[in-house]
């Protein structure tokens, strides 16, 4: 059997888009994936699948030309059209579903609507002091996670780009910096920095939905208001802080996705989370370099939101309908456009993230004609009346990826297949409206 060996593959399992993974393959079988990252293999074994059909109507296999044909159909049809999902996708994909949403009329949103969303308002709203991962290797001293688990959510972080990477101004890699990890009381002293187990050197552990109070503390102690009753671990962060020479914090959903209001957790307003960290970051700034990190998810969530920004000027939860883009969380974000029963065809490129809508949401997608582009081996909770599979993005297919930093890394196609990209499946359906 014929042993292929493939060198320096980005790797869109996660946000890292770690470019330095080998894949070895017997005939159609990944047999090594190195250096080892679990959540890197599982995604491309997870898409290295042999397919029964390309394109599905109603369940049944039908040619390409039929499923174009039915899809551009339902579209035409559609009052409320809405594009969901692209963070799966590549630049080529994401261009092309934008052009689509244009023609058609079409609300689009990316995934970001259900994780990072707050803090992009957030930035939206008090900016941003931020930096590539490349300068957090190299002069960081002080890392803080905050709200968020690298171990499991991206395991070659620590060892890459932060905690123990060896940079030109940090040669001892971990033993030149303090890392601190701070979040849920009830989770934060099982998080981990790599797979391995290895410990932070602080853990602050916070009660649930007090991210706000918490950071307001430490501004407040930053301007030199003296309070009697901060805890101590918050003064020692606020030491830290000070002292460093670089400062990083890369904080996750943790932080985003809830905040305390009478009393009660909200998840509406986990922004003022975000808005909150990064003024005290901005303020920092006044006695180090300090600067803040989105640890984002999914392969290429921050190429959806650079696509959208730069064909509409808005980054997610665009509405298109009038002919012109017009931007409104809350209102033209999918989960809401679906739970309030406003879209009457739903197209999903990539439909990894539908779990997590509400049970209004979902319950209206199973309602409605849906259109779904997806990559091989990914399940589905309901049968859409249109189904793609569509060939993977640094498998298949080349196209550029956007890592969590915003730095746009090109994407390899190790595996030769004859399964047609978003991009072309997109663009068929796009003239049929010609």
């Amino acid at each position: 059997m014929l042993t292929e060996r493939v060198s320096n593959v980005p790797c869109p399992g996660c946000a890292c888009l770690c470019d330095d993974v080998t894949l070895t393959f017997e005939g159609n079988e990944l047999v090594n994936f190195e250096p080892h990252c679990d959540v890197g293999e599982q995604w491309f074994r997870n898409h290295n699948q042999t397919i029964r059909s390309t394109a599905e109507v109603n369940g049944q296999p039908v040619s390409m030309e039929e499923a174009v044909h039915h899809a551009a159909q339902l579209l035409h049809r559609a009052d409320l059209p809405l594009i969901y999902g692209l963070s799966r996708s590549a630049t080529p994909g994401q261009r092309a579903a934008v052009a689509l949403a244009e023609r058609i009329g079409a609300v689009i949103d990316t995934t970001a609507s259900l994780c990072h969303g707050p803090s992009i308002m957030a930035i939206q709203e008090v900016g941003e002091v931020t930096c590539t991962l490349g300068e957090v290797r190299n002069r960081a001293d002080l890392i803080i996670f905050w709200g968020c688990d690298p171990a499991k959510s991206h395991p070659r972080h620590a060892e890459r780009y932060s905690s123990f990477a060896r940079g030109k101004y940090t040669p001892q890699g971990r033993d030149d910096r303090t890392v601190v990890m701070v979040g849920d009381a009830k989770q934060v002293h099982q998080w981990r920095l790599d797979p391995t187990g290895a410990k932070p050197d602080v853990v602050i552990p916070l009660e649930a939905g007090r991210d706000f109070e918490t950071l307001s503390i430490l501004r407040m102690m930053l301007r030199g208001v003296a309070l009697a009753d901060a805890p101590d671990e918050l003064r020692h962060l606020l030491k830290l802080m000070q002292g460093c020479r670089y400062g990083t914090v890369f904080f996750g959903l943790g932080i985003a996705e809830t905040s305390m209001w009478d009393g009660q957790p909200h998840p509406s307003i986990g922004h003022i989370n975000v808005a909150a960290l990064l003024q005290l970051v901005a303020e920092l700034n006044a006695v180090t370099r300090f600067t803040a990190r989105r640890m984002r998810l999914q392969g290429d969530v921050s190429g959806a939101d650079n696509v959208l920004c730069w064909q509409t000027g808005y980054p997610f939860g665009v509405d298109l309908s009038r002919g012109y883009p017009r931007y409104n969380p809350g209102e033209f974000t999918a989960n809401e456009v679906l739970g309030q029963g406003n879209a009457d065809v739903c197209m999903l490129v990539g439909a990894e993230t539908v779990p997590y809508f509400s049970g209004a949401a979902r319950h209206r997608l199973q309602s409605i004609p849906t259109i779904v582009l997806d990559y091989p081996g990914v399940p589905l909770e309901f049968t859409p009346t249109v189904r793609f599979t569509t060939g993977v993005y640094g498998l298949h297919a080349r196209g550029t990826a956007y890592r969590m930093d915003n730095v746009p890394i090109m994407l390899k196609a190790p595996r030769a297949s004859d399964l047609p990209t978003d991009e072309q499946v997109l663009n068929d359906i796009l003239n049929r409206f010609d």
